[in-house]
């Protein structure tokens, strides 16, 4: 997933579902969800932003795609950076909705929260959130970090979980996007939950081209990517297994701010929701990374063959 350059002066100013048949959350296709306050209006218009990576600008345009076939004027703001800055930008009125990521999410409004399971983590960020952002229903597909290594590393470390890095404290070098150095699905948290000091920390990019070569070079020896990447299967890279459950549950979720969040919003979200595989998501992302496709062109081809929209 290539993460792009942030665009900059881009601003002006700097019942909850679980995932089962019986729940009202990615089985239901009326929308429903926990609200953070009174219901809102899409008539004027609906602007998604998303952050500087190829699965999530693909997100905004499927996003985009079920609210205009649900009548809805949309505007897409894509690649605007990292959560630090996307989430102030919602919370301002910059942009109304964003695809989000239940656990990474969770980390950053609530570092302490241990909640694992996708339901649970639902009801933890309904009451993390700020005042006038809420979450509607997540979806089936998921996406999680991961940190990989070469399977030559593996055989020279005896590297199989996370907790095994320990082993070589001193010696490792990681590579990840910057912020990784701070957050707890990150350096923090592999220090923390399995005892992990690396020799060094690079800052590269998020699951983009500078990581994953600096990991087929050698230049780093473990890097942070996500799950739903090709690449990981097509170079034969080993994903380490986290015992201690340190990565959470990560199915994708809407994150919209009340003032747009009506019904005809919610179901149309509810619907892609419904729709959308981990395995599919895992193919439009190889096809603008891989086979080099506009993103837009990749959201709009996939919401017409599985009957999203009709244009």
């Amino acid at each position: 997933m290539n993460r792009r350059t942030l665009l900059g002066g881009l601003f002006a100013a700097a019942s909850v579902p679980a995932l089962s048949a019986c729940s009202s959350g990615i089985t239901s296709l009326d929308g429903g969800g926990t609200t953070s306050g009174g219901s809102g209006s899409s008539k004027g218009g609906v602007t998604i932003g998303t952050a500087n990576f190829t699965e999530n600008q693909v997100l905004g345009y499927l996003y985009a795609a079920v609210l205009q076939q649900a009548g809805v004027k949309v505007k897409v703001r894509p690649n605007l950076g990292t959560r630090e800055i996307v989430i102030p930008a919602l919370k301002a009125g910059d942009i109304d909705l964003l695809p989000e990521y239940q656990g990474a999410l969770l980390n950053y409004l609530a570092p302490k929260d241990a909640s694992a399971e996708p339901g649970t983590m639902q009801n933890a960020l309904t009451l993390a959130l700020p005042a006038g952002l809420q979450v509607l229903p997540y979806g089936q597909a998921a996406d999680s970090d991961c940190f990989a290594v070469t399977r030559a590393t593996a055989r020279k470390y005896g590297l199989v979980t996370l907790a095994d890095l320990a082993k070589h404290n001193g010696k490792l070098v990681i590579g990840a996007a910057p912020e990784v150095k701070k957050r707890r699905v990150g350096a923090v948290g592999l220090k923390e939950v399995y005892g992990v000091e690396f020799k060094e920390f690079k800052s590269l990019d998020s699951d983009g081209p500078l990581v994953k070569g600096a990991l087929k070079k050698g230049d780093v020896d473990v890097a942070n990517l996500f799950t739903t990447d090709t690449d990981i299967a097509a170079n034969g890279w080993v994903v380490l297994t986290d015992p201690k459950n340190l990565i959470p549950s990560q199915h994708i979720v809407p994150l919209i701010a009340d003032r747009k969040a009506d019904d005809t919003v919610r179901k149309a979200l509810a619907r892609l929701g419904n729709v959308l595989t981990t395995a599919q998501l895992t193919q439009l992302n190889s096809q603008v990374d891989n086979d080099k496709k506009d993103p837009e062109d990749v959201a709009n081809a996939y919401a017409k063959q599985h009957g999203l929209t009709t244009g």
